[in-house]
């Protein structure tokens, strides 16, 4: 689910310079991926740390969270 929620806030494009809602769609679709990374790294720590998984599922919610970021930062829409 958090993987589709970062790739949605990555395929909304504005139209034009008029389309702030859209970049304003991107941004929560980008922190609400990032809100669901945080929940899946609590999640895994705690599973890791029960050592029902090893430490290399910490990859897994690592790479939706570093590609929100980028959207939240670096790769935001223009306008």
């Amino acid at each position: 689910m958090t993987g589709y929620v970062v790739l949605t806030s990555y395929m909304v494009e504005p139209d034009g310079p008029w389309d702030r809602q859209a970049v304003t769609n991107s941004g929560v679709a980008a922190g609400i991926g990032l809100a669901l990374s945080l929940v899946l790294t609590l999640l895994t720590w705690m599973f890791v740390r029960a050592q029902w998984l090893h430490r290399w599922w910490y990859a897994v919610p690592t790479v939706p969270a570093v590609a929100a970021l980028l959207r939240l930062t670096v790769l935001e829409p223009e306008i």
